[in-house]
């Protein structure tokens, strides 16, 4: 097995900027996540993932931008639940499944551990800019995913996202020895490793109905960029995203008010942004506007119910209609065995004879002749390490004295 490079000496105390709100100081990308090899062939799986999310992830399709239909009388009360025009938006997640089998959130964090010390096995340098950003969106991602499955059933979910408390401010990652957080690598090592590209923004799951998607399949190095303006398309043309309003204003996302960091010119940088993507009748509405609200939030958190929640007697919402949409089991190809397997089977894989299924499940993500190479390397590298550092130790009784300088006889003339 290939060693762990040591980068524990690294500093890294107080190099990363603590909100997501207003990011503060522009911090330096720690030195295991610098470089990038535009040559590499290689590749990572996410198979175990995208099995996962093809099982728990219901896909809701595109907006129409149509308001959700006012929530029925419910029997036993005179209140009903406020519907929001994003309500009926944005994939699900079957967080249900997960509340209930302790094997299902034991599989998907291994997952993440897995994905976490895949950079000491096999140095992220040696990959291409498209498949680190992939490790970075699907390692991300699955953290916040794993965060609220603890928080479930929480259905409001704007001071875990968004407040001062904020989990995405708290280091829950150690990757190749840096601690990090989901702040760290998106405001520090992905806006400066890829330019500030707004792009990256709407491959960052943030867990509620008001951000961009979840998708049914990880992120790979071969697809990201086409996946991130699906995601972008999505998000924007919806009413989760913009909403064209009478007048000179233009509604968007608080989503980008939180990424405004992004956009220094927010009104014109946002604008600019959008232009690009939006479509329809509120194409024309934001060209016309002369100002932009970023008011827009739903922080409802995107299970099978959303925003049809119970409120007072029994009510039968949209929950059984969106139970009938997640298949219970998925094909199974060649290429992706595990695609095959219900999620209790693939919550169940392998976890009875994985001592240290993390780092198992990370090495099994590599090429077996890539792990080769990195062996080879570290084995010289340390080898090198090793000749540097010895000295030889003289016997001092045997070494003859250096005689004292004589004193300078030399005279000022």
């Amino acid at each position: 097995m290939l060693r762990s490079i040591a980068w524990s000496t690294l500093i890294v105390c107080g190099i990363f900027a603590a909100g997501n709100n207003a990011f503060a100081a522009e911090s330096e990308v720690p030195e295991p996540f610098r470089g990038f090899d535009e040559n590499s062939k290689y590749t990572i799986d996410y198979s175990d993932l995208s099995a996962v999310l093809r099982t728990v992830v219901v896909d809701v399709g595109r907006s129409n931008r149509r308001v959700a239909e006012p929530a029925p009388d419910i029997t036993g009360t005179r209140m009903k639940a406020k519907i929001r025009k994003t309500a009926n938006e944005g994939n699900r997640f079957y967080f249900e499944t997960f509340e209930e089998e302790e094997a299902a959130r034991a599989f998907l964090r291994d997952i993440q551990t897995s994905l976490e010390q895949l950079p000491a096995e096999a140095p992220l340098e040696h990959f291409s800019r498209e498949e680190q950003l992939a490790y970075w969106l699907n390692l991300y991602n699955v953290t916040v995913l794993n965060e609220v499955i603890e928080l479930y059933p929480k259905n409001n979910l704007k001071k875990y996202v968004s407040g001062k408390k904020s989990f995405f401010n708290e280091k829950r990652l150690n990757v190749a020895g840096v601690p990090l957080s989901l702040n760290d690598i998106q405001y520090t090592i992905l806006m400066q490793n890829y330019d500030r590209d707004p792009l990256i923004m709407y491959g960052l799951y943030q867990g509620i109905i008001g951000g961009p998607n979840i998708r049914k399949s990880a992120y790979t190095g071969a697809d990201v960029y086409r996946a991130l303006k699906n995601n972008a398309l999505e998000f924007i043309n919806s009413n989760r995203g913009t909403y064209g309003e009478s007048g000179k204003t233009f509604r968007v996302s608080s989503f980008y008010k939180r990424n405004r960091v992004y956009f220094p010119d927010f009104d014109k940088d946002l604008s600019a942004h959008l232009l690009e993507y939006i479509e329809g009748s509120e194409r024309t509405a934001l060209q016309a506007a002369s100002n932009l609200k970023a008011n827009i939030d739903d922080w409802s958190i995107n299970d099978l119910g959303g925003s049809h929640r119970r409120v007072g007697g029994s009510l039968a919402d949209s929950r059984a209609a969106l139970l009938d949409s997640v298949a219970s089991t998925v094909s199974a190809t060649p290429e992706d065995p595990m695609s095959g397997a219900t999620l209790g089977a693939m919550a169940g894989y392998g976890s009875s004879s994985m001592a240290s299924k993390g780092q198992q499940m990370s090495m099994m993500r590599i090429d077996p002749g890539l792990l080769k190479v990195l062996h080879d390397i570290d084995d010289k590298r340390q080898a090198e390490n090793l000749r540097k550092s010895s000295v030889e130790v003289e016997d001092v009784e045997s070494t003859p004295a250096e005689a004292e300088s004589a004193p300078d006889q030399s005279t000022d003339q």
